[in-house]
């Protein structure tokens, strides 16, 4: 069987069947090593629910830097009076199916009606926690922004949404999105799949959005592996005014690690960059993973002390919070 999704020359990243990171470790897990993983028995209870804050109402445009964090990996990005959606999921489970599969453990932190006009969407790769088809399809229905994506998603994208708007990319193409904001895909130590069939047929990836004078990097779902992938990122972005970089779903480390970084990782990947603020997100809304809900935020709080950083730029987002880039974190969160 062919490739389903993109039909392309090989490159240093594409066999021709399926895409891969040059040099990195394989992220293919057996059967075996999910039983295995199974049979260890070692995943934390989360609570009933985690706590965040909903009902949050965004301002319509903003000209400074603002994140709010709807959740996981989901987050509204607003600068230069644009409004920037990142990986939106607003279904209750973060599977294909509605009845079956990782549940939220807190809803959506803004209700779609409350969203603001949204000109742009970043979907990173195709796994359920990152492209939500059904909350997709709703966003082009009100909204008709331009996606991008990297390759091959497109054509899920394609298939799934009629006139959806999407642009696909590979690593390192640069677009121009809207006028005085471009996007440029990159490289990150991860895969992807929709189903059993799949594995790594569609590109993945992370961004460096770039606005008057702002470049943000978004790393996406990603390991750390040699961290050569930051250092080419640092290499041709020598200035990131802010990083947002995954920071939950690492334990265990010997089935995650090639595909998760853990919050030590994401402040590697934070210090490679030279980033003058890094927020953590990809935690507390969907137990995935071994670790317990809170550990991510702690483990990524307490190494910012431990470098001696600016607790103000260097945090961790819970669902529900904003951060603004020209003051603190507005603190909005539930008790915890």
């Amino acid at each position: 069987m062919g490739n389903r999704y993109y039909s392309g020359p090989v490159s240093d990243h594409f066999d021709g069947k399926r895409f891969f990171v040059p040099g990195a470790p394989s992220t293919d897990k057996t059967l075996v090593d999910l039983w295995k993983w199974h049979r260890q028995g070692t995943r934390t209870k989360w609570p009933r629910a985690v706590p965040a804050v909903s009902g949050v109402r965004p301002e319509t445009r903003i000209e400074a830097l603002t994140v709010t964090h709807i959740g996981h990996a989901s987050v509204l990005l607003q600068l230069h009076r644009y409004n920037v959606l990142i990986d939106p999921v607003w279904s209750d489970r973060a599977s294909p199916l509605r009845w079956l599969g990782p549940r939220r453990y807190n809803a959506p932190a803004i209700r779609l009606r409350d969203l603001p006009p949204i000109d742009a969407i970043l979907l990173t790769h195709n796994h359920y926690d990152h492209m939500d088809v059904p909350t997709l399809r709703r966003l082009v229905k009100t909204h008709n922004p331009v996606v991008l994506t990297p390759l091959g998603n497109d054509t899920v994208l394609r298939k799934s949404i009629a006139d959806v708007r999407v642009v696909p990319g590979d690593w390192w193409t640069e677009h121009a999105l809207l006028p005085e904001l471009q996007a440029v895909i990159a490289p990150a130590y991860h895969w992807s799949s929709r189903s059993a069939f799949d594995r790594r047929m569609a590109l993945w990836g992370g961004f460096v959005l770039k606005a008057a004078g702002t470049t943000i990097y978004c790393a996406g779902d990603t390991g750390f592996a040699d961290g050569g992938v930051f250092r080419q990122v640092a290499a041709r972005f020598p200035k990131i005014d802010l990083a947002l970089l995954p920071i939950g779903a690492y334990d265990p480390r010997w089935f995650m690690q090639a595909q998760h970084a853990d919050p030590e990782d994401a402040l590697q990947i934070a210090d490679i960059l030279h980033a003058r603020a890094a927020l953590g997100i990809h935690w507390g809304t969907f137990h995935l993973t071994d670790e317990p809900w809170d550990e991510p935020a702690r483990r990524f709080a307490d190494g910012v002390v431990r470098r001696g950083w600016d607790g103000q730029h260097f945090l961790p987002l819970h669902a529900g919070d904003t951060w603004t880039a020209a003051a603190s974190l507005q603190i909005s969160r539930a008790a915890t």
